[in-house]
């Protein structure tokens, strides 16, 4: 009995020797279109589909394999006598091998020129179903999409056997294929082509959610050795600015699991900062460092100064490229990571000589909106919108006003405090933090922290900001008595009118925003 294959992909490489193997193995191959077109060569016939169908493609193309001749072919068990008799009564032959991969969609759609229309041809219809056909079958039917596994399937064919093993990873790996693609076109579906590029039509989460994640590569480890990790990235759909999986590695060691945290931390911060230059140093997700300068290697400066023990060992993102100035400050101490838009030559070729320092090129820093943040917990996951920057409506509630200069660094506090991990306090100096608490289980806690570590000379002339509210007076108190003059904070306490009172006792200036910005 001849085996026959069936062959239809968009993705044409390693395709050639794979046919080729098959016909010199006894093979009878069909195929459609432009794949049959590829394969043909003299010598190495192969068939088309309507020779087997006895049906042209209709549609443009739309319709080519949808045909009783070719699902009977795929489906049927073999060893079932009920199927063997509908295959003998309809004159269906089997179809023992299906190599299928799908329409470029996620490609096409990158083009942010591409109509509706356009989109909707690169969605695929016979392809999935006949992947999903052959999968299902997986015992009786070999089904690939990688062409990555042609030579082993070759090499179990010549050996008489593919274990079964074998055939059900491929059959997966087939459905993994299908999810992924499926994804894709929902995703693509909840976004709209709008004069100002690809805007996303979802206001809520919707019942359900499918997110088209491929892997990118394996990690060394986990947050601990002991832990098998690896990372895996969105689909490059709609106007999701580029993270961290879309850097351009120019120098160190490979990323780690905690590496790609932090950096990320890092990153998220100074997009926050588009303008004037900013310099965060994170620590264990936390920013130790952060300052604003009219020039990077002074944001740096500023930066350090904040923890300069914390410092050593942490990742370091700019929104400005990295200057010859600020890399020769970089050089002078050890970092992880750097991360930044673009390195200049001199600032690139002094980083280098560090040979495990990893550098990472991200492009332009892009603000974060409409996107979605993803929490697991055991045997599920918390979705919600990311907490994109919202500085709420602020009012001040004291009888005392902010000046200029308190107001510029509080303005930016309440930007950075969304990024501390609660219950947060910074204490914010000339556009610098000066102090942090952050993580505790009570407020008290985090405000005498960073009041420590502010100094008196931090504190004296400073600002301070809470992420939530003070539910007593007495961690705004210690502010206060430190030297504290003007606060940011949500409020919404029960005991707002307190702790507005011991703000007027002390003279000092506060500012209520209504916005929350825990971080858990």
């Amino acid at each position: 009995m001849t085996l026959r294959a069936l062959i239809s992909v968009s993705d044409k490489s390693k395709l050639d020797g794979f046919a080729g193997n098959l016909v010199d193995l006894g093979w009878q191959i069909f195929s459609t279109g432009g794949t049959r077109d590829f394969l043909n060569k003299p010598g190495r016939e192969i068939s088309a589909v309507e020779d087997l169908t006895g049906f042209p493609e209709i549609l443009g193309g739309r319709v080519k394999t949808l045909h009783p001749l070719i699902y009977g072919g795929i489906l049927a068990r073999r060893g079932n006598p009920d199927d063997a008799n509908d295959l003998e009564e309809h004159a269906i032959e089997t179809i023992d091998l299906v190599a299928v991969n799908l329409y470029p969609f996620v490609e096409s759609i990158t083009n942010k020129e591409l109509k509706l229309n356009e989109a909707l041809e690169q969605i695929d219809i016979g392809g999935v179903t006949l992947l999903r056909a052959a999968a299902k079958n997986f015992p009786s039917v070999l089904v690939i999409v990688d062409p990555e596994d042609y030579e082993g399937v070759v090499n179990n064919l010549r050996s008489g056997i593919v274990p079964l093993s074998e055939r059900r990873r491929l059959a997966r790996k087939a459905f993994q294929h299908v999810s992924l693609y499926d994804a894709a076109i929902a995703k693509y579906l909840g976004i709209d082509m709008g004069s100002a590029g690809l805007i996303d039509l979802e206001d809520d989460l919707s019942d359900q959610i499918v997110i088209p994640v491929k892997k990118k590569n394996s990690l060394r480890y986990g947050e601990n050795p002991h832990q098998k990790a690896a990372l895996y990235e969105t689909l490059p759909i709609g106007s999701i600015p580029k993270g961290i999986s879309s850097a351009k590695q120019l120098n160190g060691l490979e990323l780690s699991f905690n590496n790609i945290l932090d950096s990320d931390a890092a990153w998220n911060i100074v997009c926050d900062f588009p303008e004037e230059p900013t310099v965060a140093i994170i620590k264990h997700g936390n920013p130790c460092g952060l300052a604003s300068r009219k020039k990077l290697e002074d944001a740096f400066n500023a930066a350090l100064e904040g923890d300069t023990i914390s410092a050593f060992g942490g990742i370091i993102a700019s929104n400005k490229n990295i200057d010859t100035a600020t890399a020769t400050k970089i050089y002078e101490s050890f970092y992880e990571i750097v991360l930044a838009p673009g390195f200049d030559d001199e600032a690139l070729n002094i980083l280098k000589k560090k040979k495990n320092l990893r550098l990472l090129e991200m492009g332009p820093p892009v603000l974060q909106k409409n996107a979605i943040d993803i929490r697991s917990i055991r045997d599920a996951f918390l979705v919600q919108t990311s907490d994109s920057l919202n500085e709420g409506e602020w009012t001040v509630v004291t009888e005392e006003q902010p000046n200029e200069n308190q107001l510029e660094d509080l303005k930016f506090a309440w930007k950075a405090i969304r990024h501390v991990k609660s219950n947060a306090i910074i204490v914010v100096k000339d556009r610098s933090i000066r102090g942090m608490g952050a993580g505790q289980p009570n407020r008290v806690i985090s405000v005498q922290l960073a009041i420590d570590k502010a100094g008196s000379d931090g504190v004296q002339g400073g600002v301070l900001a809470s992420d939530a509210f003070f539910p007593f007076a007495d961690g705004l108190e210690i502010a206060l008595d430190a030297g504290i003059k003007s606060v940011v904070q949500p409020g919404g306490s029960i005991r707002d009118e307190e702790i507005i009172q011991a703000a007027n006792n002390k003279g000092a200036s506060m500012i209520l925003t209504g916005v929350r910005h825990f971080r858990h």
